[in-house]
């Protein structure tokens, strides 16, 4: 992992060789980058911050940069004060995105967005199957998981059981609907990572999440993550952040560059960087 500082917040290039059976030789060590969550809105992410993460991302020269979704907060008028930034993204294989929810809070939200980020060179995906690196490798999209044409069956479905494939899924819950097909690795964001991480034992959702048998349910309602309401987030908080094995595939959750408030503690905004090789391979 290498740290890079700065005066607002630090940023964190996670780097990872990742291994997939029947990956084609010419795209070993093909180089991904992710980013994800900007909720850009004059308040959640620094132009600063911003800089700095497209300027990694740029120095790391990746094939492909994968967009995971949630680029605004609420309303969708910062798309376009995003994308004149992100336009200054380079990749040799193509720009790719997905949406998130909260690209999607408002009836405009996703034509604007999807508008915004299109100007600029950066394919939105909405279950739709790409392959920007040849045939040998499918790049999967498909519309967030709270979202009502999420539909994985008629993309996953149509693909051939042995054809390596990427899936782009701004939830990290959606990996457990994903388990009825092969997904070599599933890129997400949407937790932030928790955003307040204690050390030694983790993102504090995840710790009140593995602790809840613990506490009387009386308390529930006093404690964040715990409410009624905790499940809009997210389900699956033991996923908030890193690689996981969900049943035979795998799921990366990026902690993203935006926040909410109280902000971040001990969980840094993330570029993840990641090499491609087969699984025979697996070498640094």
């Amino acid at each position: 992992m290498k740290i890079l500082s700065g005066t607002s917040q630090s940023l964190s290039i996670e780097e990872m060789t990742f291994a997939i059976p029947q990956l084609p030789a010419r795209l070993e060590r093909t180089k991904i980058v992710q980013l994800s969550d900007f909720h850009y809105d004059g308040f959640c992410l620094s132009d600063e911050l911003l800089a700095r993460a497209i300027e990694a991302t740029n120095r790391l020269q990746p094939d492909l940069i994968l967009l995971t979704g949630d680029y605004v907060t609420h309303s969708p008028k910062p798309i376009h004060h995003l994308a004149a930034r992100l336009k200054h993204l380079s990749a040799s294989s193509g720009i790719y995105a997905v949406l998130g929810n909260h690209d999607l809070e408002f009836p405009e939200s996703r034509s604007q967005i999807t508008n915004g980020l299109t100007e600029v060179g950066i394919q939105v995906l909405w279950n739709q199957v790409v392959y920007p690196l040849g045939d040998g490798l499918a790049l999967v999209g498909l519309p967030d998981f709270w979202s009502r044409e999420f539909d994985p069956r008629s993309v996953l479905g149509q693909l051939d059981e042995n054809l390596p494939r990427i899936v782009l899924s701004h939830n990290p819950d959606s990996a457990e609907r994903l388990q009825k097909w092969r997904v070599d690795l599933q890129l997400s964001g949407h937790t932030h990572g928790g955003q307040i991480v204690i050390p030694q034992y983790g993102s504090v959702p995840t710790w009140i999440y593995d602790a809840r048998h613990r506490i009387p349910r009386s308390l529930w309602p006093w404690i964040p993550f715990l409410q009624a309401k905790w499940p809009r987030v997210v389900k699956h908080w033991e996923w908030a952040q890193g690689l996981h094995q969900v049943g035979n595939n795998y799921l990366y959750v990026n902690r993203g560059l935006g926040s909410f408030p109280p902000g971040r503690w001990f969980c840094p905004p993330e570029v993840t960087a990641i090499s491609l090789v087969r699984s025979h391979d697996i070498s640094a």
